[in-house]
C-alpha cells in the first residue's frame, strides 16, 4: 500500500487519521509540526501528504511553498482545515495542492480523496524524469482532477457577485492551466480554443504574470 505523511498539530486528528489509514493498509507517518514534517520529507518521499493549514510554528501554506521552492513537492498534497477561505484555497492550488479536506473530516470523503490522490500520483512512472505536466495530454498536477478542483474550490465563488466571481474564477482557471502546462502558451491555446494573441491579452487583463511560469 502507500506511505502517508499526516501533518497536524492536533493529536486527536493525527490519531484518528492514523487509525483509519492504517486499517486501510497504509503506513502512516505522523508529524505535529512543520519541523517534523520537514524531517520526514528529508528522509523519504511519501506517496501522499495530508497537511493542516493552521499550525503554531509554520503554517501549511508556507511549508507547501517551501517544498515547491526546493523541488520537494513531488507527491500529492491534500490540505486540511476547518477555516479555509477561498483565497487560501486558490493559493494552495496554485502552489500545487490537490484539494481540501474540511474538518471535521468525513470518513468516506477522506477515503475517496486519498484513493484518488494515490491513483493520480502513481501515474508518474518511477523510471521517467518527465514531469506529468509535460506529457502530451493535459494532466492535472499533484493528484488533482478537474471535478474535484471545480467542486472543491470554484463552488465558493457562488457567494460572490457575478462579475467578481467570474473574474476570480477565470484568473484561477488560467493560472491553473499555466501550472499544468509548464507555462506553454501553445498548449493552453489548443486546450482552451483561444487564439494566442487573445490569450495573451486575457492573461494580462487578469493580472497574471506569465514570467513567473516556465516558458514553452
Amino acid at each position: 500500500m502507500a506511505s502517508i505523511l499526516v501533518v497536524d498539530d492536533e493529536m486527536g486528528i493525527r490519531e484518528l487519521l492514523h487509525e483509519i489509514l492504517t486499517e486501510e493498509g497504509h503506513t502512516v507517518y505522523p508529524a505535529e509540526s512543520a519541523m517534523q514534517a520537514r524531517a520526514v520529507r528529508e528522509q523519504m518521499e511519501p506517496d501522499l501528504v495530508l497537511l493542516d493549514i493552521w499550525m503554531p510554528d509554520t503554517d501549511g501554506i508556507t511549508l507547501l511553498k517551501e517544498w515547491a521552492r526546493d523541488n520537494l513537492l513531488t507527491m500529492p498534497v491534500v490540505m486540511m482545515s476547518g477555516h479555509a477561505t477561498i483565497d487560501t484555497a486558490v493559493e494552495a492550488t496554485r502552489i500545487g495542492a490537490l484539494n481540501f479536506l474540511e474538518k471535521p473530516i468525513a470518513l468516506q470523503k477522506l477515503l475517496k480523496t486519498v484513493s484518488k490522490a494515490l491513483e493520480r500520483g502513481s501515474l508518474k512512472k518511477p523510471d521517467s524524469e518527465t514531469p506529468i505536466a509535460e506529457t502530451n495530454s493535459l494532466e492535472l498536477p499533484k493528484g488533482s482532477n478537474s471535478d474535484e478542483y471545480i467542486g472543491g474550490i470554484a463552488k465558493s465563488y457562488f457567494d460572490l457577485p457575478l462579475r467578481e466571481s467570474r473574474d476570480l474564477f477565470e484568473k484561477a482557471y488560467f493560472e491553473f492551466q499555466m501550472l499544468v502546462t509548464g507555462g506553454s502558451m501553445k498548449k493552453i491555446s489548443e486546450f482552451t480554443g483561444l487564439e494566442r494573441t487573445h490569450l495573451y491579452r486575457k492573461l494580462k487583463a487578469l493580472g497574471i504574470d506569465v514570467s513567473k511560469y516556465k516558458g514553452e
